[in-house]
């Protein structure tokens, strides 16, 4: 799909990366927090919770390895909504815009699928996704009903907006 240097390309989920999916989000949850029961969920079983309920999953790969990974949750059918989850990158590939390519692209496709907003949720202390997340258009809004404990920050992208 994407080709940046011929190195990075981002692709649709495929059951042959559904352990890449669960490492480096635990590595990078590891990283700066503990792992939650709803991390275990999404993680152990992708399929189920995530891309038979109308989700989707993408993966960065850096020459054939999945390095990156995020993932675009539904949250509501009506109005269509979405909850941009799971995105890590793996600390060798960071550096190469990896998180601004999987995020983007999961905002696109939830454009193509005529959702009315995206959101996230997130921890303050993660200054860099922040960032990251207001360059990609995601906007802060107050804190209400966190999925995670280590929530502190939450943000949304108003796509029924023309945005």
């Amino acid at each position: 799909m994407n080709d940046i240097n011929n190195e990075v390309q981002i692709i649709a989920y495929e059951p042959q990366y559904k352990e890449a999916f669960r490492a480096l989000n635990e590595e990078w949850i590891r990283n700066f927090f503990v792992m939650e029961s709803g991390d275990y969920k999404l993680l152990d079983h992708p399929e189920e919770h995530i891309l038979e309920k109308g989700g989707h999953i993408a993966f960065a790969l850096l020459n054939g390895e999945a390095v990156g990974t995020c993932a675009l949750v539904k949250n509501s059918d009506e109005p269509l909504i979405f909850e941009l989850s799971k995105m890590a990158v793996s600390p060798k590939a960071q550096g190469k815009k990896i998180g601004y390519l999987l995020g983007n692209t999961l905002i696109e496709k939830a454009k193509e699928l005529k959702a009315e907003k995206v959101f996230l949720e997130t921890n303050s202390i993660l200054v860099p996704a922040i960032k990251l997340y207001e360059k990609l258009g995601f906007k802060h809004m107050p804190v209400t009903n966190a999925g995670y404990d280590r929530v502190d920050v939450q943000m949304e992208l108003d796509l029924k907006n023309g945005l």
